[in-house]
């Protein structure tokens, strides 16, 4: 949601930024309707005082028993005009939050301008993408492991949902598990079992509701499955009133992950890239707004450390305004290394949503002493997608020898000191 203030004082800034992002002016809509409403809003108040001064007229022609029928036949038709105000005003506001509800955050001045993820920008890479001839992809590894079973998922589920077995689900969970360890102990998260499904009002505050509700799976009663634990670990704080010093909040949780994946069609449609569900380890920062800057940066190395521990080649990109999320100011990706399709893919996104997902949540924060509030900014990112890191492990760790894969170094602990998955 938007400081519909700030739009009346800088129309011309907001629509700048969003043309940033391809949308044509937004504010004339805005304006327009925000005027029509605190109009009518003049109206109904000056017919409250009419209404108010009348009945007291009324009461005193009664004290002195005069007629006072002429007087309240015009109260009650001032009570009908104000009820016809009354709902054009809820009509008007309704199209003016439907307005504002849907229109994305504004760009971070440090956000690359582009129309999509060919301008976006590499800011790092790290490690060197081992050179083979003929890698295997993860799928054709795991079916020849006879671990990774797609036709028996797809009997059970359809398409976009994938079976493990044997060491590739126990690696799946080893990853989690190392991956909670790692934020937990050395990055300073809290770790959190949010709920799976979620109302309407915690959808609609990190951002998912009302625009993209096609991509999120509901229940017969009303609820959302989460496609990610941000929406829950945010929500923590709404309608909340924090102290500055307790900030920043940091959280972590793993969950499964639910994702329509309405209009990805013949987008990777082969093994386990984009799923329906999937397991994610999700962090989440609630941070003073001055703050917020640096808490990217160092969310951002928290993902990318995790990657460093399993010795995974990746890079990190700043994604361009086209290519930037819809409640996101700055997003940082980070792709790893994919020797079985010859090219980096996302594994993380780190956002800094600013204030735009504390406006929508009522999440604010008073430093001590002082009796002004401000709204709190919200950072979410990817640390990481289970999946794709095993994925990844799969490809970067094979043995072309026996078909197996290496277990990585930072794993075995978790994997019974187990050196490699074989056949």
């Amino acid at each position: 949601m938007h400081d519909l203030k700030a739009i009346r004082d800088e129309p011309g800034a907001y629509d700048a930024n969003w043309a940033r992002r391809g949308l044509s002016p937004q504010t004339p809509a805005i304006l327009s309707l925000d005027e029509k409403r605190r109009g009518l809003q003049t109206r109904l108040q000056e017919l409250q005082a009419r209404r108010n001064e009348a009945s007291k007229e009324i009461g005193k022609i009664k004290a002195a028993k005069g007629d006072a029928e002429a007087l309240m036949a015009q109260v009650a038709a001032l009570k009908d005009d104000m009820a016809a105000l009354e709902a054009q005003e809820a009509e008007t506001a309704r199209a003016l939050d439907d307005i504002l509800s849907t229109l994305p955050n504004l760009l971070d001045d440090t956000t690359p301008d582009g129309p999509d993820e060919t301008h976006n920008v590499e800011v790092r890479r790290v490690g060197t993408p081992p050179r083979r001839n003929e890698s295997p992809d993860h799928a054709a590894i795991g079916e020849a492991l006879g671990m990774m079973d797609f036709e028996t998922a797809a009997k059970i589920s359809g398409a976009r949902f994938t079976l493990l077995r044997g060491g590739l689900a126990r690696l799946e969970r080893a990853l989690a598990q190392f991956m909670l360890d790692t934020h937990t102990t050395e990055h300073g998260y809290t770790e959190v079992s949010p709920p799976l499904m979620v109302k309407d009002d915690a959808a609609y505050g990190t951002g998912q509701l009302p625009k993209f509700s096609e991509d999120l799976f509901r229940t017969t009663n009303g609820y959302w499955l989460v496609p990610t634990s941000e929406v829950p670990l945010t929500n923590t704080v709404a309608d909340m009133i924090l102290e500055s010093e307790a900030l920043p909040i940091r959280l972590t949780a793993h969950t499964p992950c639910f994702r329509s994946e309405a209009g990805a069609a013949g987008k990777d449609t082969r093994g386990m890239i984009r799923q329906h569900q999937f397991y994610k380890v999700e962090m989440v920062s609630i941070t003073r707004p001055e703050d917020s800057a640096a808490e990217h940066e160092r969310m951002t190395a928290c993902a990318e450390n995790i990657l460093k521990k399993l010795d995974l080649p990746f890079r990190t990109v700043v994604l361009c305004s086209g290519d930037t999320g819809f409640g996101a100011r700055k997003t940082y990706d980070i792709e790893v290394w994919l020797p079985g399709q010859n090219a980096y893919r996302e594994i993380s996104s780190c956002s800094n949503c600013g204030d735009f997902q504390a406006r929508r949540m009522k999440a604010r924060a008073r430093p001590k002493g002082e009796k002004d509030t401000r709204f709190v900014h919200t950072l979410n990112g990817s640390g990481l997608a289970v999946g794709r890191t095993l994925i990844a492990v799969m490809e970067n760790y094979y043995d072309p020898a026996d078909g197996g894969i290496v277990v990585p170094a930072a794993l075995r602990p978790y994997m019974g000191g187990l050196e490699k998955i074989t056949k």
